[in-house]
């Protein structure tokens, strides 16, 4: 009896979580494709995908979203590499120092967007840099980096350090070590880290707006939206954004189960 109760109260609570996270995007969803000038369901007009032509013929936005896989894919290029060293420097240190350099890591983490870049304009124009899509970069770095630190300390805490000691007696180099056994067994959190760190670099806004310059990226295009009055473009484009997302996670599943599927036999 008391099984059961406990299984129904579950599935209430799953169900009431579900409907809190998914109406919204279905509203949303819907009314991107009402003929209502106002971006909502009711009254409904009629269908239309004139808001995704007007979106694909916003010059600005198409501008917006180059920058922001620019600026994406320069901080999985600096933050990976970043990361990597610092947890593998933490992982080789002990006592107060690895406790210090750890907190050091995890704590732009903790700090407001806002804050870090605020800070991020101040120390740059002090060297007279001006702010950019550069400065954007620098500024999301500094606390994306501690993302993929995370990951990678967490991988390297089952990795065997019997290995490389093993490697290192049989004569091999530290830098040989590192290529044929630390970060193949890195690997798979790299690729987490480096995932973690695009997306994040997407979705940013606070760092972003203070150093951008003259850029506009896709959260500082959407926020000029909101500003300057909403329109049902912003729902097309919360659409595009969503599908895209929903398939990248059904194709990861498919390769998943694909590759399930091919290492059943063997293992079986």
């Amino acid at each position: 009896m008391t099984t059961k109760k406990s299984d129904w109260l579950f599935r209430l609570y799953l169900y009431v979580f579900l409907a809190y996270l998914l109406l919204p995007l279905i509203v949303m969803g819907g009314a991107a494709f009402n003929a209502s000038r106002f971006p909502s369901v009711f009254p409904w007009v009629g269908f239309t995908l004139q808001w995704f032509v007007d979106l694909w013929n916003d010059t600005r936005l198409l501008n917006s979203f180059k920058n922001t896989v620019l600026v994406a894919l320069a901080v999985v290029a600096l933050s990976v590499p970043i990361g990597t060293a610092a947890a593998i420097l933490i992982n080789s240190l002990g006592g107060a120092m690895r406790s210090a350099l750890y907190g050091l890591m995890v704590a732009p983490i903790l700090t407001p967007g806002a804050v870090i870049g605020i800070s991020t304009l101040l120390f740059w124009n002090t060297l007279a840099v001006p702010p950019g899509l550069h400065l954007a970069v620098l500024g999301q770095v500094s606390y994306i980096a501690a993302f993929v630190m995370l990951l990678v300390l967490a991988r390297l805490q089952s990795f065997d350090r019997a290995l490389e000691e093993a490697a290192l007696d049989l004569g091999a180099s530290h830098a040989m070590v590192l290529r044929r056994i630390l970060l193949p067994h890195l690997y798979p959190a790299l690729g987490a880290g480096a995932v973690i760190a695009f997306f994040q670099s997407i979705e940013n806004f606070n760092i972003t707006l203070f150093t951008r310059g003259p850029y506009d990226t896709m959260t500082v295009y959407v926020f000029s939206k909101v500003r300057s009055g909403i329109t049902p473009t912003i729902n097309a484009l919360a659409v595009i954004l969503i599908t895209v997302t929903l398939l990248g996670a059904l194709l990861v599943e498919l390769r998943r189960r694909h590759a399930d599927r091919r290492s059943a036999p063997a293992s079986a």
